[in-house]
């Protein structure tokens, strides 16, 4: 079993957005859709992992331009294949942790990437984020619920707590996959020092996190 989440999100890509078709989340993604939407207007953003773009593509109805970066190549040639509009898009190959120095934007965002992040490194991974964005700008994290039926079991705890799933591929592919559902207060108190205004949005298969820097 490789344990690597960039092998597996690579080997994924062609199958990606498949998870965006299950029936019992269309009503939670299109909720999430407007906020972000509703958020991002007339801004420039940074956006973390973003994958084939399906979020991107979404917030680029109103954003004014997004710099959207990814560790792997494969998610970013499809979501380079993509229209998006009226926002000017482009796309960077790029580690989070070993980011360019880029001068700060009015707004970021992350999807489903808070959960792959090392509880050990949550912090970190924070001073990053802060770095990124001007004093008052906008932070959106966006990321799964665990939902007994609709997500697949934890299979593993490590010693920090960390939390994992195995997920199989349709190639047959077996991948065991660092996956953390952290409560959305714990995320509140996770932000307590860094904004006296967070807004969390809790939803029944994913939690929104707003703040202002």
């Amino acid at each position: 079993m490789n344990t690597s989440l960039v092998a597996y999100y690579k080997e994924r890509a062609a199958e990606y957005e498949e998870i965006y078709s299950k029936p019992e989340r269309q009503h939670d993604l299109q909720h999430a859709t407007h906020i972000l939407q509703q958020t991002f207007i007339g801004k420039t953003v940074f956006e973390i992992a973003c994958g084939t773009g399906y979020w991107t593509e979404r917030i680029a109805k109103t954003a004014t331009s997004i710099l959207a970066t990814d560790i792997n190549a494969a998610v970013l040639e499809i979501a380079k294949s993509k229209a998006y509009a009226p926002a000017t898009v482009t796309f960077e190959l790029a580690d989070i942790f070993q980011l360019p120095t880029y001068l700060p934007f009015e707004s970021l965002f992350g999807g489903f990437i808070w959960s792959h992040i090392p509880l050990e490194q949550l912090n970190d991974f924070l001073d990053i984020v802060d770095r990124l964005v001007i004093p008052g700008g906008t932070v959106v994290f966006m990321d799964n619920n665990y939902v007994a039926g609709s997500s697949l079991p934890i299979t593993r705890r490590n010693q920090y707590g960390n939390t994992y799933q195995t997920r199989q591929l349709q190639n047959g592919k077996s991948y065991e996959v660092l996956k953390n559902f952290p409560d959305p207060n714990d995320v509140k108190a996770q932000l307590s020092g860094r904004s006296t205004e967070v807004n969390i949005i809790n939803l029944t298969y994913f939690w929104m996190a707003i703040w202002a820097k």
